[in-house]
C-alpha cells in the first residue's frame, strides 16, 4: 500500500509545481482515464463468460485470482506475514 501512497503524494506534489508555474498537466483529461477504466475492466469480461460457460463443478474465485491481480496489481504484504509463509485471504 505504501507505494501507492507514495505515488499519490508525488502527483500531489507535482501537480502544485505545476500550479505554482502556472503550466498546463499534460495528463490525459478525465474522459480518457474513464476511457481506460472500461479497456480495463472490458478485458476481464472474456474470461468472465469463459468462466460461466464451463461446467466445471470446483468453484474458483474468478474476482480474487482474475480480477484482483490484474486490475490492482500485487499489493505488498506484510514482512512478518511473509517470513511465516502466512497469506491473506479474502
Amino acid at each position: 500500500m505504501k507505494p501507492y501512497l507514495l505515488s499519490l503524494a508525488i502527483g500531489l506534489l507535482v501537480g502544485v509545481i505545476y500550479a505554482l508555474f502556472n503550466v498546463r498537466s499534460p495528463a490525459p483529461p478525465v474522459i480518457a482515464l474513464v476511457g481506460l477504466l472500461g479497456i480495463l475492466v472490458g478485458e476481464q469480461l472474456p474470461p468472465l463468460v469463459k468462466k460461466l460457460m464451463q461446467t466445471d463443478s470446483a468453484p474458483v474465485s474468478w474476482l480474487h485470482h482474475q480480477v484482483k491481480p490484474h486490475m490492482f496489481g500485487e499489493l505488498p504484504r506484510c514482512a512478518a506475514k511473509a517470513e511465516h509463509g502466512e497469506t491473506k485471504h479474502g
